[in-house]
């Protein structure tokens, strides 16, 4: 009888003990973690697509697997997205702070940074450019804020303009600026070779290792 209780006691312990793990071991897998859940930042969508163009998404195994296929209108892009345009595409894209960026064929830009507060004063983009032809139209955080946009020559301060940026494949840039409402013509555009050591400035608040 004794030795009866004893074992009972001992399976009761038991079972008791393995319970009070089950709930934070259940609890930890069904958890979602941090990294999915704040895997990226929607930073705009895709307006118009036309041709062979991919984007890549940082993540893409947690946010949505498109590493490649047909892009379309409404497609979203977020911070870290890649951007590529095959030899019959082009692209443009509308971002929060109401940029719009258009790359035709043969284009490569990076979303390497994207702060947009409407309220604030602290904002900040960075984007890369490093193949193709672009055009952009900046918008509130170049004025309320530090856009840059980084091409192989030099990094430019964007402050309202609307800059039409051509990068060979031999990485020379050629810098120039849109017919703007009220003006007559457009800038001379600009050329640069591909960057050197040398800090020099240019035209479109352009400066080198900013």
């Amino acid at each position: 009888m004794f030795v009866r209780t004893i074992t009972a006691l001992a399976t009761y312990f038991i079972l008791t003990l393995l319970g009070s793990f089950a709930g934070p071991a259940e609890a930890q897998v069904n958890a979602a973690p941090p990294a999915i859940q704040d895997a990226a930042k929607l930073i705009g969508k895709v307006v118009s697509a036309t041709g062979a163009v991919t984007i890549e998404h940082a993540n893409a195994v947690v946010i949505e697997a498109k590493a490649s296929g047909s892009t379309k209108v409404g497609d979203p892009v977020y911070v870290g997205d890649v951007i590529r345009t095959g030899v019959d595409g082009r692209i443009g894209i509308n971002f929060a702070d109401g940029t719009t960026f258009n790359l035709s064929t043969n284009a490569r830009m990076v979303l390497d940074e994207f702060v947009y507060d409407p309220g604030g004063n602290s904002n900040s983009t960075l984007f890369s450019l490093t193949r193709g032809t672009f055009t952009f139209v900046a918008g509130k955080v170049a004025k309320t804020g530090d856009m840059k946009v980084d091409t192989p020559v030099a990094t430019m301060g964007i402050r309202g303009t609307t800059p039409h940026v051509a990068i060979s494949d031999d990485g020379s840039v050629k810098f120039s600026t849109l017919i703007e409402e009220g003006r007559k013509k457009t800038e001379a555009p600009a050329t640069r070779e591909p960057r050197q050591n040398a800090t020099r400035k240019f035209d479109l608040n352009i400066c080198r290792g900013c």
